[in-house]
């Protein structure tokens, strides 16, 4: 009797544990991240009045799935995409594929900025208005002549890598463009857009990135593109690092340091009454030249050249000669910006010079507190999360990652490792593939994130045959590094974009 209990609690014993057995396995075959049925985006319906006319358009909002060619899923790209519903062909209906930068940027700030249908309201000079804030039809949407995707790079947004992946498969400059080109690559062929003209639209990190694409997408997926538009842009880094026996970044820095002082009213008589365009062309002058050469000659330039050098340092400046003097004519952008009105307890932004906050304690250089940043962060994270949610119809409680830098670092920089990354040659190369390539660079006069300047030197630089900068077209705008925020620069800017989009596509929409 008590054998017989004994053998059946073993036999009951073992059907538990089969069945246990079986429950995990099934678990573990429909997991979300494995083999789940993919989750279809959310479109919608809409209007908007641009310039007097009526667009009705589709948004879709959702995850593009990036698989293995397995099958196994690697990650969930999050985009929203726009597409004008009264066009008969979509195979002459441009399509631009837009990303901010960071690295760990969402799209957010082309996307509610300048290019989407929708913006943030702000003062016409980019300043923030008191909460709760709001959106507005954007009169200067790219939407008008261009359907539009916002990408948001895996860490990003609501992007996120697949339970169990390594997350820094995706986050580095080789990777980042290879998870960024798979996702168009998809999105072009289930939306069938192949035969549509394709264009870029980077901002920051984001033309890092689009000068990657290029190359990368001719050569893996035979995809050519008929333009890229790169806005505060960034292909060499040597050109913005203020490093040890790194000269470069004073000479390149100083006609945004002279836009900046012109702006607050630093510089002397002369350069404050003419234009923002004469004071900066004087100090382009000044720093191709005499300032360049005092810094190649380092402790070889005698005391009558150093005093000379600093004279004409402070005059760009709106520095004091004894501030240039002790820097060794060497005023790194951190040192001018808690400098120039620092008399007055204040500094300027980063992002935007025009903006200004309290100057940190004595000794602090760093970028706690950027007032150009304070002044839309709380804005546009505020509104993208309303958007989505009530305009767009799509829910997640996922945090949507604005700016996610924690999220993405130490970002993987390859054989440039903690140097200088250069991707001009990247874009160089596509360019001599495909003739058709052009290239619209958009800067901000009071830019001291990516300079103008650094800008101009990375492309006087590109190499290659000389008539490759005759399909490079420079804009400049009296605005900072998002130059949108400015109301007045938006609508400069869709004017520049409209017609370099008409003229790469041979004259014709």
């Amino acid at each position: 009797m008590h054998l017989n209990r004994i053998l059946a609690l073993i036999c009951l014993i073992l059907v538990w544990s089969a069945a246990a057995s079986t429950a995990r396995t099934q678990e573990h075959e429909t997991r979300p991240e494995a083999a789940s049925p993919e989750v279809p985006a959310i479109v919608t319906e809409h209007q908007i009045r641009v310039g007097g006319e009526v667009i009705s358009y589709s948004a879709t909002a959702g995850y593009m799935p990036l698989m293995t060619e397995e099958g196994e899923l690697k990650a969930n790209v999050f985009f929203i995409a726009y597409t004008r519903s009264d066009v008969a062909d979509i195979s002459n209906r441009p399509l631009t594929f837009s990303f901010n930068g960071g690295p760990g940027s969402s799209s957010v700030w082309l996307h509610l900025g300048a290019l989407g249908p929708r913006r943030v309201l702000m003062t016409t000079e980019g300043e923030a208005l008191p909460p709760p804030y709001q959106l507005v039809d954007n009169e200067g949407t790219w939407l008008e002549f261009s359907d539009l995707v916002f990408i948001d790079p895996v860490e990003t947004g609501y992007s996120r890598p697949a339970a169990g992946e390594d997350k820094w498969q995706f986050l580095g400059l080789e990777e980042d463009v290879q998870a960024v080109a798979e996702f168009i690559r998809l999105y072009t062929t289930r939306y069938e857009r192949w035969s549509s003209p394709k264009f870029l639209a980077g901002e920051s990190y984001g033309t890092t990135r689009a000068s990657g694409l290029a190359g990368y997408l001719q050569q893996r997926h035979g995809m050519y593109l008929n333009g890229i538009v790169l806005i505060s842009a960034v292909l060499n880094f040597q050109t913005l690092r203020f490093h040890p026996g790194n000269d470069i970044p004073y000479a390149l820095f100083l006609p945004t340091y002279t836009a900046t002082a012109w702006y607050h009213k630093k510089l002397p008589a002369d350069l404050q009454a003419g234009s923002l365009e004469a004071a900066v062309e004087a100090a382009r002058s000044f720093a191709r030249n005499e300032y360049t050469l005092a810094l190649t000659k380092g402790a070889d330039l005698s005391s009558a050249e150093r005093q000379q050098v600093v004279r004409q340092l402070a005059r760009f400046t709106g520095l004091s000669e004894g501030f240039v003097a002790e820097a060794d004519l060497r005023v790194s952008q951190p040192q001018f910006v808690n400098e120039l009105i620092g008399d007055q307890g204040l500094r300027t932004g980063r992002l935007d010079s025009r903006f200004t906050g309290p100057r940190p304690v004595e000794g602090g250089e760093g970028f706690a507190f950027d007032p150009s940043y304070s002044a839309i962060q709380g804005p546009y994270t505020a509104m993208l999360n309303a958007y989505v949610r009530e305009d767009l119809g799509y829910e997640s409680d996922l945090p949507y990652e604005i700016l996610a830098g924690s999220r993405v670092r130490p970002w993987n920089y390859g054989s440039a490792g903690d140097g200088y990354p250069y991707v001009a040659d990247d874009l160089r190369q596509a360019m001599e593939q495909n003739p058709a390539l052009r290239v619209l660079v958009a800067n901000g006069y009071y830019d001291l994130a990516t300079p103008f300047f650094a800008t101009e030197y990375t492309f006087a630089h590109l190499g290659g045959d000389p008539s490759l900068r005759d399909r490079v077209h420079m804009t400049y705008y009296p605005s900072g590094h998002m130059m949108y925020i400015q109301e007045a620069s938006l609508l400069e800017l869709q004017s520049h974009v409209r017609d370099f989009v008409h003229g790469s596509l041979g004259g014709g929409m």
